[in-house]
This record gives structure tokens, sequence and C-alpha cells, in this order.
């Protein structure tokens, strides 16, 4: 015997007809009349006899009907409760985001997403990656969208991946004139560049420690937020090494160039989460979304290739 079956006997019984069966189940009467006789074979006795226009319990169908009806009325409860939990999922996400992505990439994710919005509310925080990753720990966060390279202690890295770091340079440069990829080791003696080191350390960036203290001598800007950095290049037109998507939007506005590096310098993305049992629904559904819009960056299919 199965769920259908055993419903169309209770709408059967309540109504005391197949005709008035079959119309609030939403079927035809024939279909009625096949699960009927479906779940008597499984029973091995019959339910119902003709009686005019209806049918009449047997009385091993009232015997079997207290039965069903008292499971039926707790998988109805089970129903109120799925629905009740479902109007507590729908509420707030919280989602911690670096500076660079919380103007490139999250913008345009959550407007793919708008269409298919349910009543949750997003609510968006930009922080550092040790600030995201502490909140995330604590769970003031439910999704974060980190950079630096894992491990991160004590979180579920949903996604993570790495592209190269980019020379952004003014476009009056002299290293804007250069086609080829900048090399760092040579150039860095030679010019200035807007540095990290004082903030945290290059080394974290995959830097020689030689080329990191070369930078850090004749800089006379350092920054936390490479989106800073960006806007440094063409107001003081000083170079400065930063990731592929700040470079990218910074380059929209004009006035700058970028180029490549001979150095691999990795710049990491990773989402990260709590754990996956700590996440809703509506929580997992935004993780998909920005897993699927980071995979499809032109940046990050560039550098898987």
């Amino acid at each position: 015997m199965n769920f259908r079956q055993l419903k169309a006997f209770i709408v059967v019984m309540r109504h005391g007809t197949i005709t008035a069966a079959a119309r609030e189940l939403r079927v035809s009467q024939p279909s009625v009349t096949r699960l009927i006789h479906e779940l008597e074979s499984a029973l091995g006795f019959s339910l119902f006899v003709r009686q005019g226009r209806g049918v009449l319990a047997t009385m091993e169908a009232r015997r079997f009907h207290k039965a069903v009806e008292s499971a039926f009325i707790n998988i109805e409860r089970l129903e109120e409760l799925a629905t009740a939990i479902r109007q507590d999922t729908i509420g707030k996400i919280s989602i911690g985001v670096i500076p660079t992505f919380s103007v490139t990439v999250l913008p345009r994710i959550l407007g793919q997403i708008q269409g298919n919005a349910t009543k949750t509310h997003t609510v968006i925080h930009t922080r550092n990656t040790p600030g995201i990753v502490d909140a995330i720990q604590l769970q003031q966060f439910d999704l974060g969208i980190v950079s630096r390279s894992p491990p991160y202690e004590g979180v579920h890295i949903l996604y993570h991946t790495s592209v190269n770091y980019v020379a952004l340079i003014p476009s009056e440069h002299e290293l804007a004139a250069s086609t080829g990829e900048i090399d760092l080791d040579r150039v860095a003696t030679q010019h200035e560049f807007v540095t990290f080191g004082n903030v945290y350390p290059l080394e974290m960036q995959g830097m020689e420690e030689n080329l990191s203290e070369h930078l850090q001598q004749n800089a006379r800007f350092s920054v936390a937020n490479v989106l800073t950095a960006s806007s440094l290049v063409r107001e003081t037109g000083i170079p400065a090494i930063v990731d592929p998507f700040s470079a990218r939007m910074t380059l929209d506005q004009g006035g700058v160039v970028i180029r490549s590096l001979q150095q691999n310098l990795r710049y990491h993305i990773a989402i990260i989460a709590r754990g996956v049992d700590t996440m809703t629904q509506e929580t997992r559904q935004l993780a998909e979304a920005l897993i699927t819009g980071f995979q499809a960056d032109p940046i990050i299919i560039a550098a898987a290739n």
C-alpha cells in the first residue's frame, strides 16, 4: 500500500461516493476506483460495497479507517511543522565580505538572483578577512567571502580558488609602455609602488622576502584596502600591485592600464561558513549562487586556462 491509495480511501470514507472523492482529489473517477482496488488487493479484504449511487464501508474498512485516520492526523501535523520551519527560516542572511568583492562580484551576483529572491533579507557586512573569519566562528555571519591563503581555522570552506595579482599602472607612467609581463625583481629598485607592507607581510601574497624589502624601501603609501590602492594609482601616478578584480573596476574608470607580472603572486578567494549543517535552505541557495557566479567570472575562467 502507498500514500495515494490510503489518501483515496480516507476521502471515499469521508464522502461516501467515488464521484465526490474524485472531485476533492482532482483526479478521474476510474483513478479513484483503481486506487481502492489496489489497496484492497494489498490488504486482502474488501473495503466498500455499492449502495445506490454511493458506496458503503465494510466492517473491515471501518476498523481499518480508525488506524489510517490516526496516521493521517500525524502526517498533517508533520506538514504543519514543515510549514512552520519554512516560515522560521525566511528571515535574514548575514554575509561578511572583503571590500574588493563588496563593490565588484557580490553586487552583480545579487542582482542576477534578485528575480528569484524570496522574502529573505540579506545583510552585507564589509570587513577584512580575519574579522569575517572571527564572525563566522562566533555564528554572527552565515556566510563569508574572504581572501588570503587558507587554512581558515574553525570554519568550513565551501569554495576556494586563486588568481594572479597584476600591476595597475597609470597610463602616463613609464611602465605603461611595456607590452609584456612586468618583472618586479627588476623594476622594484627603480620605481615606487603602493604597497601593503606596513599593514601585513607582503609574503602573504607569495612574494619573496628580498622583493618585499625592495618594494617597502621605496614606498610612501601602504594601505590595507586594495580598492584604496587602486584609487591611489590614478591620483598619485604611482603603480600598485592589486588583485585583478579591483584592477578591472579601476580600468573601467580610465587613466590606468593593467599588466601581468612575471612573479607568481596569488590572490586567494574563498566562500566560508560555520558548517554545512548550520546553513538554512536560503543560505545554501545563496552560497550556490555565489559559487556559480565566481566560477563564471571571466577573471577566474582565464586563470584556470
